[in-house]
Formats: C-alpha cells, structure tokens, sequence
C-alpha cells in the first residue's frame, strides 16, 4: 500500500480527513497519499509550538548547537534515504538530490556552530549609563516552502530559526512533502524538543492561508513565487509581523568578448540545466556580446544537445520537470515567443518515446529574443535560456537591469575594473564574477531586491532576521 504522509506536530491526535496524490513526475505514477492538512492541523502545531517555544529559547544556547550538530549528523546519516526521497519527489537527478542532502546537514551544522557567537552590543552613552542589546527570538515563526529544493529550503529556515530560540510551523510544498516531515522527526531524534520543529503538509489556498493568518505566528517566511509572496507579504502586513520573502528571479550571465568563454559556457550550461531549471536563481538570461554571440551560442547548444533525460533515480544530466502543469506552463513560453530562433530544444521529448509518460522538457536555447518578449521578462521555470545581444557596457547593463526582478546576476570578464564598476551597478542581492553560484554556499546571505523579495536568509545575517533587537539602557549609581 502506498505511504501515507502525516502532519508532524507534537502530540497530534487529528484523523486524516482528506489526502491527495503524490505523484512521480517521472512517469506520473502515485507514489502515496499525502495528508490535506488545513486550518485546525496548523492551529494545532502553532499551539504546540508556542507551547514549547519558551523553554527552548531558555535552553543555553550551547545546547541548542549540539542539538542542531546531532541532527545534521542524523541528516548525514539518512543521505541516501532522503536523497532518493527528493529525487522522486521532484525528478530531479540523485546525484543532486544527494547534494541537496549534504547542503542540509551543512545548515544544521552552520548554525549550531556560529550562533555561539552571536551576541549583542554596547553602546557608549556616556560614563554614568550602562547601554546594550539582546537579540531575542520571535517566538513562533510560521515557513512555507517551495518545492524545487525542498530539503534544502526546510533545513535553511528550521536551522536559522531554530538556532535563535524560535519554534518552527512550516508547510511544505504541495508537491514535495515528504522530506520535510522526515527532518521533523530526525529534529526530534537528535533531542529537540517535541513542538520546536512542526510541519503540516497540504494546500497552499488551506494549510498555507491558517498559517499566514493565524495571530500566534509572530514571523513569516516564504520562499516561492512573486504573486504568492505578494498575498504573504499582505497577511503579515495586516497582523504586523516581519516577513523574509524569497521570490522569482530572471538571472542574467553578462557575458564580455575578454571573457573565458570555455568556462562561460559550462557555468551557463549547468545554471539552466541544474534541477530542470527550476531554480529561482536559474542563469535564464545570456546578455552576451555582439562580438562573441556566435562563438558561444554555438558552444552552449553544443553542451545542451549533449545532455542525457531520464527519470532522476536514473540520475541523468536532466530529469523532468515537477509535474504536468509546470510542463504546461513551459511549453506556453517557449510556443507562444514572438522573436528570435530555437537554436535546440523547443519540445518535450517525442509522445512515442520512453519518457512520453513524464513532465519532460528539452534543454532549450532561444537567440536574439526582443528583451520586452514575455520569455525574457518573466520566470519560466525550466530549462529553457535565452540570449540578449549587446554592444557596449551601458546597453549590457541596461540589458541586465530591465525585468522586475534582482535576484543574481554573474560577470563574465578578465577587467577587474569593469568587474567591480558593473557589480555595484547591478540590480541583484547576489553578483559573481567569472563563476556563478545559483545562491552561493551556506555562508553566504542570499536574497533579492525589487519583485525577487526581501530579507536575508543564509549566513550570519540569517541569524539577525530570526530575532529582533532589544535595547536596555541602566543609569549607574
């Protein structure tokens, strides 16, 4: 019998009233039910959480590290098993999905080292005033996550916030819940607290809508789409509290005749292609130099051509996209574009063939788009590029900042001036130079500006946006 997942909340004693499907994008098959959970499942786990939320920010913070470096040793532990979980769930290839693993454990791992070190500060008033801050949790924090890394997603916001003494609802993606109920209870075995890590799967219009809205949540966060994030954005507007928004992005790969165009064109090649590029840090964009337009175009259909599909166990260079509609949704771009040549791709794979059965989508490469075309202002989400010619810094630049979005963008040139000059220029929380990251590593704050969001998550700033700042000020005798 297909697995049933469960809402992970302590000492839940709800019946499952209604579930839905979780489906294998690979071939469409049910691999389970997963349990609808709705407005009382979530009212439950945030009574359970700001029960248990007290006691664990009273918890020494040295405590709270070793249980998060236990659980990220428990992560390490089960890497195969949640490795080969996410990789059903999403499609995407094993071997990013047992990275996506080793990325999780790295979180828990972070934050139980560096939040030791986390303090506040002094302030000199004067000599008779005694001036410093704390930071001090919310309280409860409510996460909804998306479902193109959802291991990785859970594991950043549970970390963060869990580190700074906050208990945790999150709701995970309709799609992609199962790994997420698997860290709640790994949390539990590696000694947090039962009702400091909750997570209730279902809808986003039910369980996402309870959590947002409900008075006990005293934080937000969302990693998701730009119109999603817009009615988060209103709900924690109405009741007041801080939200930290992820949202889309349309990355730009800037692209200079001096460039590498050897490394150019894998780093360019693998940010589309990595996760189908479902990525809202995807390089979507190739703004690239009249000069050197051919040469690399050339290059990057080459690497597109060469890639190998296959459902994600089968860990090939790509697997399929998330589900049907989002297949759907990419088809429509790449169908509906009104400049430019599909150079490769263009089409899922032939009706008749092996992979007919799945959400697949070949690599695609569209040169010369009019950069007002839909298909280079807004997220596609799959693995679809599309190239933007230039002639000179300021169009580049102009070319680079022209869509709503300013999540990362990358450089690609051996000036370091010009490297450093455009850098500050661009519109993008993130900048590489000469490589490119989709998001950077642990360490590194990430998130955007304009229609990609707000707040920081990652690094130490991360630890900031999980607490707020308390000043005490003490006139000494």
């Amino acid at each position: 019998m297909p697995e049933l997942t469960l809402p992970l909340v302590a000492g839940s004693s709800l019946a499952v009233r209604d579930t839905y499907d979780n489906v294998d994008p690979a071939d469409g098959s049910v691999l389970g039910q997963v349990a609808r959970g709705g407005a009382e499942e979530v009212d439950e786990a945030v009574r359970a959480a700001a029960q248990a939320q007290p006691a664990w920010a009273a918890t020494p913070t040295e405590q709270r590290a070793d249980a998060l470096t236990r659980l990220a040793d428990l992560v390490d532990r089960d890497r195969e098993q949640l490795a080969h979980t996410e990789s059903q769930d999403t499609g995407k290839p094993l071997s990013q999905a047992r990275a996506d693993a080793t990325v999780a454990a790295r979180y828990f791992r972070y934050y139980g080292r560096v939040v030791e070190a986390a303090y506040g500060d002094t302030i000199p008033l004067g000599p008779d005033t005694h001036v410093y801050t704390r930071r001090e949790p919310y309280g409860v924090v409510g996460s909804i996550v998306a479902w193109n890394y959802p291991l990785q997603l859970a594991s950043r916001s549970i970390a963060a916030a869990t580190a700074t003494g906050n208990a945790v609802v999150l709701k995970p993606a309709d799609e992609t819940p199962r790994t997420a109920v698997a860290l709640a209870a790994l949390a539990m075995e590696a000694g947090l607290p039962a009702g400091v890590v909750n997570v209730v799967p279902g809808l986003g219009a039910e369980a996402g809508a309870a959590l947002t809205a409900h008075p006990q949540v005293a934080h937000l966060g969302f990693v998701g789409s730009t119109q999603t994030g817009r009615q988060v954005a209103h709900a924690a507007a109405e009741r007041v509290v801080p939200a930290v928004l992820e949202l889309g992005g349309k990355s730009a790969h800037v692209v200079f005749p001096d460039a590498d165009l050897d490394a150019a064109a894998e780093a360019i090649t693998r940010s589309i292609l990595q996760n189908a590029g479902q990525t809202c840090s995807a390089g979507s964009r190739l703004v690239v130099h009249e000069d050197i337009r051919a040469e690399l175009v050339a290059a990057v259909a080459e690497r597109f051509g060469a890639t190998t599909l296959g459902p994600g166990l089968d860990d090939p260079d790509l697997g399929p996209l998330v589900s049907r509609r989002q297949q759907d949704r990419v088809r429509g771009y790449v169908e509906g574009v009104a400049s430019g040549e599909v150079v490769v791709g263009g089409t899922a794979p032939p009706q008749d063939g092996d992979l007919a059965a799945g959400a697949f989508w070949l690599p695609t490469l569209v040169d010369g788009v009019d950069p007002r075309d839909p298909i280079a202002q807004e997220e596609v989400f799959g693995p679809v590029l599309v190239t933007l010619p230039f002639e000179d810094e300021a169009q580049a630049l102009e070319l680079a900042n022209g869509t709503a979005y300013g999540l990362i963008a990358a450089l690609w040139t051996r000036d370091l001036s010009r490297a450093h000059r455009l850098a500050g220029a661009l519109e993008a929380g993130q900048v590489f130079v000469n490589t490119f990251g989709a998001g950077g590593g642990v360490e590194l704050p990430f998130g955007g500006v304009k229609a990609s969001g707000y707040g920081r998550e990652k690094g130490v700033e991360a630890l900031a946006g999980f607490t707020h700042t308390k000043t005490v000020v003490v006139r000494l005798g």
